[in-house]
């Protein structure tokens, strides 16, 4: 598969549709007969807002700022769902946290450097490495559908300060 074919395919559902998270999920939720709620609205602006990899007990803390009385539960439930619509990408960095990046329209594929000592989170984009991976794919007989490339290691901060070490 070509890195453009594999793009278009890592692509979400929502990636086509130019329409604003909070209407693309009310279509999904609509199409399962679930109801809308001024809640999930709440939720998912403050997701989209913040950005980044959100640990779900940050994006809890941001959404109480805004109202106290959505339950942790209905945040929990409401992230589940942006990811079934494919308007989040869950993710595990080793931590034992599930965070949640925007899928959004237009992205393009990266990767990730976790930092052991801090926790930092470091996107990144690489050809070659990209070029390398399909290429190792092909030469087993191996069409990629999709990856993810994690490198965990040590930021230039914390090794200055000597954390993080094994």
């Amino acid at each position: 598969m070509s890195r453009q074919a594999q793009s278009q395919h890592e692509s979400s559902e929502a990636g086509a549709d130019q329409r604003s998270p909070v209407a693309l999920l009310g279509t999904f939720i609509a199409a399962r007969g679930l109801k809308h709620s001024r809640q999930r609205d709440v939720i998912v602006e403050t997701f989209f807002e913040i950005g980044g990899h959100v640990p779900v007990e940050a994006l809890v803390a941001r959404v109480h700022e805004r109202d106290r009385r959505i339950s942790v539960a209905t945040v929990y439930r409401t992230m589940k769902l942006l990811a079934e619509c494919g308007l989040a990408l869950p993710r595990q960095f080793g931590d034992g946290q599930t965070r949640y990046e925007p899928a959004t329209a237009g992205a393009h594929h990266h990767d990730h450097l976790i930092c052991t000592g801090c926790g930092a989170i470091v996107e990144f984009e690489n050809e070659d490495i990209e070029d390398l991976q399909l290429r190792v794919a092909r030469s087993h007989g191996f069409e990629v559908e999709s990856h993810k490339l994690e490198l965990y290691g040590r930021c230039a901060a914390c090794r200055a300060r000597g954390e993080g070490r094994s």
